[in-house]
């Protein structure tokens, strides 16, 4: 991402987090992703017939969900010297027009979308950012957080470099400039630049970056941010078993459900600490750089919980599926009897209807959601304010009436939203309410690239579990275990039995266990 703050942090992972407070929102009381990236690369002959920027604004919108604040496209001709670029505040739809798109013609470029913060939102930190090195001109889009920004910046100002922004992802740009340790006898070595990057900053991050006619997809060593590879096949060919002459372009991207507004195929995972280079000859593996010994690895599990669509494939499975499994597992750790199972909308319903499979309670929706009020809708006066949920969701009173409900949420983050919701279900007439949380307990921020509040402000450290019922007027409530959330995510896995009983995931949020040591 792109904390504007990256370089203030706590002096221990167990304190508060003033510097990420500030980027909380309570309006909507919520995890938020920092960002998604898009990238898209002509395949054969340029100047190409591919509507490059067209592709990557569809792109970024399938990512709008990642980030809603700002968007920026940079395109190239496959030269740093004709560089195109357009970055704007607001929705991706607003922000590139038909003219503004005309005027960003290219064989290839990147695209970056990223999330509303308090205390951020502003022009200067929109992304791809693009700096002049003595190989030509780079652009870089990022996704996550480094968790040594701090030592890392200052590295960048004593090299003699200012930086006009707070955001880790201008140190990143900058860090790519400096020539690596063997040198470059022979010219450009992207490579050992990246690798470099790689050594220096462990994680967060998953990164395009733009150099000339090459994209560089790189994952950091941990693979705690997702990133993916498509292509984009001849309609006149066949799409199923695509040859290398019928693929008119490769696109990356944060998650795979972009790919479906483009009409790409999902082609595979770009790997954890893999640089892939990707240009109109096609995709090519340069390297992937290991982990310190005896470190696993770290997806965010929370990308299957609530960040990521539903449509997105992550580690070779459908977010879908793992959602509902969270939900059966749900159902056999904490069942109770009700009269009908539901869901606070939306991402929650696969848990739901997985919850409703497995106890044999049927479901029905009994809330329905307000689309269209944002998070910044302005409350005018004290009457608007005490309204709380119900400018967000109605109840369909009919079908829940005098009857007993279990509502199923992916997560409680603050309870900002659960306590008025079970507010509004006993007032509809709901005779009770039992809530299921599809997650464990959040009691633990994320340095990684995830906005949530601090410690103090989790609901999960104010309130005990046993007490949460009676705090939020609910008639019980229980949540998913750590291990029913692991084996939701791992049941699905194309892997071996025995590296599924090993940790594959970050659950810092969790269990304040970090994939790495944290250093401030």
């Amino acid at each position: 991402m792109a904390s504007s703050s990256s370089s203030s942090l706590p002096s221990s992972p167990s304190s508060s987090m003033p510097s990420r407070a500030e980027d909380w929102t309570p309006e909507d009381g919520g995890l938020h992703e920092a960002c998604g990236v898009f990238g898209c690369v002509a395949a054969g002959e340029w100047p190409t017939q591919l509507d490059i920027p067209q592709l990557i604004t569809l792109g970024l919108t399938g990512l709008q969900h990642r980030g809603q604040e700002s968007a920026g496209i940079i395109t190239s001709q496959g030269s740093s010297k004709n560089y195109r670029k357009h970055k704007g505040m607001g929705m991706v739809s607003a922000i590139f027009t038909d003219e503004i798109l005309a005027n960003l013609h290219g064989n290839l470029g990147i695209g970056h979308n990223r999330y509303s913060t308090a205390g951020a939102s502003e022009l200067l930190n929109c992304q791809p950012f693009d700096v002049e090195t003595v190989h030509g001109r780079i652009a870089v889009a990022h996704n996550g957080e480094l968790v040594n920004a701090a030592q890392l910046r200052m590295k960048v100002l004593k090299h003699g470099v200012g930086l006009s922004t707070g955001s880790d992802s201008e140190v990143i740009t900058q860090l790519l400039t400096h020539a690596p340790p063997e040198g470059e006898p022979e010219g450009p070595n992207w490579l050992g630049r990246i690798r470099q990057l790689m050594n220096e900053a462990l994680m967060a991050y998953s990164l395009l970056i733009l150099h000339e006619s090459s994209i560089y997809a790189v994952r950091d060593p941990y693979g705690n941010r997702p990133l993916c590879i498509g292509r984009l096949v001849h309609a006149r060919h066949s799409v199923d078993c695509p040859k290398d002459d019928d693929v008119e372009g490769w696109v990356v991207s944060s998650e795979s459900c972009s790919f479906q507004s483009i009409g790409a195929q999902y082609y595979r995972e770009v790997l954890p600490g893999e640089i892939v280079e990707i240009s109109k000859t096609g995709i090519k593996s340069l390297a992937i750089v290991p982990r310190p010994a005896e470190d696993p690895q770290a997806f965010c599990i929370f990308e299957y919980v609530y960040f990521s669509r539903p449509d997105t494939i992550l580690e070779g499975q459908m977010v879908y599926s793992v959602r509902r499994r969270c939900g059966q597992r749900l159902a056999q750790e904490s069942p109770v009897e009700a009269d009908i199972v539901s869901t606070v909308p939306e991402s929650a319903t696969p848990a739901a209807l997985g919850f409703s499979h497995v106890s044999g309670i049927p479901y029905m929706e009994v809330l329905t959601k307000n689309r269209y009020v944002g998070r910044t809708f302005i409350q005018p006066n004290q009457r608007l304010r005490q309204l709380g949920v119900a400018k967000k969701f109605g109840a369909l009173t009919e079908n829940f009436k005098g009857k007993r409900i279990i509502i199923i949420d992916d997560s409680i983050v603050r309870g900002t939203t659960i306590g008025p919701i079970i507010k509004l279900l006993k007032k509809s007439g709901a005779k009770e309410v039992h809530i299921r949380v599809a997650s464990p307990p959040v009691t633990n921020p994320c340095y990684m690239g995830i906005n949530i509040p601090t410690k103090e402000e989790l609901v999960a450290n104010r309130i005990p579990v046993d007490r949460l019922a009676g705090y939020f007027n609910a008639d019980s409530i229980a949540y998913l275990s750590i291990e029913g959330l692991r084996m939701a995510v791992t049941e699905g896995m194309q892997i071996e039995e025995s590296k599924k009983q090993k940790r594959l995931h970050c659950t810092a949020c969790l269990t304040g266990e970090y994939p790495v040591k944290l250093e401030w």
